[in-house]
C-alpha cells in the first residue's frame, strides 16, 4: 500500500480544499441555520465533474477510485458537514447499488444522468421498525402481471427529494426471511409515491432528510435491481462502500474542528500567555492531531482493499466506528478548548459538534458495527 496520494488524488485534493474554501464554507453558517439545500453548490461541482467521481466512464462518471471519493468527502466535511453527506450519500447509497448490481440498461437509464448531477442519489432502506433491524423491513412489494405494486415506507432518507429515482427495499416472500427482500428502483413521481420532508434535526440541517411513502405504487419488471431476493444482500455491501464515506465525513468534520481549535489555541490569552502554551491544552491537541491522523489511514485503508477488489467489510467497519467516535471526541475537546465562546455559534465548533452526532448512529450504530465487527474476527 503506498501510502503518498497519486499525482491524480492529489490534483482532485487540491482542486475540492479550494472548492470547499471558496465555494463551500462562506455560506456553511447561514445553510446551518436556515436549512437551505446547498443546490447551487452542487451544481458547481457537476460542472466540475466530481458528481459521479467513482463511476466508469461509460455511465457518465469520472473513473476513479474509492479513495479519491473519500477525499472529496473528507474536504467537503471539513467545512460543512451537510454538504459532505450530502456527496457521501449521493454517491455510496444512490449510485453505488446501481452501479454495482443494475443491469446496462439500468445503468444508462439512472446511473448516467446521477452521475452527470441531473439528479441526486438516495437509497430507500430504514423504516419506523426497521432500523438497526434492517432485516425487519416492512415494505412489501407484491407481482400484478408485468408489474410490482409496492406499499410501504422508508424514513430518514438522504436526499430523496431531490432524486428523479431511487432504490429501496421491499419483502417480495415473507416466508424466506432475508432472502425475501428485494431491491426496486423507483421512479419518484411514480403514482402514489409521495415525499416529506419536515424533520427538526440536532444537525446537519442543510442535508435533505425524509420519509417515504408508498401507497400501491406500480413499476415495471425491469425495476428490479439485480435479482429477486438478493436485497438483503445487496444492501449489506452497499452498507460496506457507504461506510467509507462516514469514516471520511468523521475525519473531515474532526479535521476542521481540531483547525479552528488549534487556531484558538494560538490566539487566545489568558493568565498572560496563550492557551497553546498550557500542557493541558498542547496534549488535548496532540490527541485530537493524533487519532485524526489514525482515522484517517483507517478509511484510505478500506477505500484501498475496495480498490483492490479485495474483501473489506471488517475494515469499513472498523474504519467507521473508530472515525465516528473519534470525531464526536475531537468536536467535544474543540468547544472545551474554545471554553464559553465554543458554546456560542459564532465560534463554529458548536456546529461540528451537532453535526458529528448522526455518525455514530447512521450506517450502522456503534453498537451494531461491534457486532460485525466481532463476527468478522471469528467470534462465535
Amino acid at each position: 500500500m503506498e501510502f503518498a496520494f497519486t499525482e491524480e488524488q492529489q490534483m482532485i485534493k487540491n482542486v475540492i480544499r479550494d472548492f470547499a474554501e471558496g465555494e463551500v464554507a462562506p455560506g456553511a453558517d447561514e445553510r446551518d441555520k436556515t436549512g437551505e439545500f446547498p443546490l447551487e453548490v452542487f451544481q458547481k461541482m457537476a460542472k466540475l465533474d466530481l458528481m459521479g467521481l467513482p463511476f466508469p466512464e461509460e455511465y457518465g462518471g469520472g473513473g476513479a477510485d474509492t479513495i479519491s471519493f473519500a477525499i472529496v468527502v473528507e474536504e467537503l466535511s471539513r467545512v460543512c458537514a451537510s454538504t459532505g453527506i450530502t456527496y457521501s450519500a449521493h454517491v455510496s447509497l444512490g449510485g453505488a447499488p446501481i452501479n454495482m448490481f443494475g443491469t446496462h440498461e439500468q445503468k444508462q437509464k439512472y446511473l448516467t444522468p446521477l452521475a452527470r448531477g441531473e439528479y441526486f442519489g438516495a437509497f430507500g432502506l430504514t423504516e419506523p421498525n426497521a432500523g438497526s433491524d434492517a432485516g425487519g423491513t416492512r415494505t412489501t412489494a407484491v407481482k400484478d402481471g408485468s408489474e410490482w405494486v409496492i406499499n410501504g415506507s422508508k424514513c430518514y432518507i438522504t436526499n430523496a427529494s431531490y432524486a428523479k429515482a431511487l432504490a429501496l427495499t421491499a419483502v417480495t416472500d415473507k416466508s424466506k426471511g432475508t432472502s425475501g427482500i428485494t431491491a426496486f428502483i423507483v421512479p419518484t413521481d411514480a403514482q402514489g409515491f409521495s415525499i416529506v420532508a419536515d424533520y427538526e434535526k440536532m444537525g446537519l440541517h442543510a442535508s435533505n432528510t425524509t420519509q417515504l411513502f408508498m401507497e400501491d405504487v406500480r413499476i415495471p419488471e425491469e425495476n428490479i435491481l439485480g435479482k429477486e431476493g438478493n436485497g438483503f444482500k445487496q444492501f449489506l455491501a452497499t452498507l460496506d462502500g457507504g461506510r467509507i464515506g462516514i469514516g471520511a465525513m468523521a475525519v473531515g468534520i474532526a479535521q476542521g474542528a481540531y483547525e479552528k481549535a488549534l487556531a484558538y489555541a494560538n490566539e487566545r490569552t489568558q493568565f498572560g500567555q496563550t492557551l497553546s502554551k498550557f500542557q493541558a491544552i498542547q496534549f488535548k491537541l496532540a490527541d485530537m492531531a493524533m487519532n485524526i491522523e489514525v482515522a484517517r489511514t483507517m478509511v484510505h485503508k478500506a477505500a484501498w482493499l475496495k480498490d483492490q477488489g479485495r474483501k473489506f467489510s471488517k475494515e469499513a467497519a472498523m474504519a467507521k466506528l473508530f472515525a465516528s467516535e473519534m470525531c464526536m471526541r475531537v468536536c467535544d475537546q474543540a468547544v472545551q478548548i474554545h471554553g464559553g465562546n465554543g458554546y456560542m455559534r459564532e465560534y463554529q465548533v458548536e456546529r461540528f459538534f451537532r453535526d458529528a452526532k448522526l455518525l455514530e448512529i447512521g450506517e450502522g450504530t456503534s453498537e451494531v458495527l461491534r457486532i460485525v465487527i466481532s463476527r468478522e474476527i471469528g467470534c462465535k
